[in-house]
């Protein structure tokens, strides 16, 4: 198992396609094990001084320290917002086997 550890990326996105569009590049890159899109998200934030509130869908990537820095950038560059978030969340602890699974399923694993 990657002994450098495992993170969960948060990312919100406008809609479903394009959910679906960034985490299957990011999965096919093998950049991340998997990614979960979850609908009905209300967001509310400050943009350009004046209080938004937006429909989203939640992105749950997961991935290894190996490929952090590659899945947040290659997340970043496909996404659509001006400022998309991509926040990394450190795994702590986790389903052994589940953990080695994510950790053969991306570049880590990979010569």
């Amino acid at each position: 198992m990657n002994d450098k550890g495992f993170f969960v990326i948060l990312s919100t996105c406008p809609d479903a396609q394009v959910a679906e569009r960034l985490a299957r590049a990011l999965v096919e890159e093998s950049l991340a094990a998997c990614v979960n899109i979850v609908p009905g998200l209300r967001s509310i934030y400050r943009w350009n001084a004046v209080v938004q509130s937006d429909e989203e869908v939640l992105m749950i990537v997961k991935t290894t320290a190996g490929c952090l820095a590659a899945a947040r950038e290659r997340l970043v560059a496909l996404h659509p917002y001006e400022v998309p978030e991509a926040i990394a969340l450190p795994v702590t602890d986790g389903h052994h086997a589940y953990l080695e699974w994510v950790a053969a399923s991306t570049r880590t694993s990979q010569p």
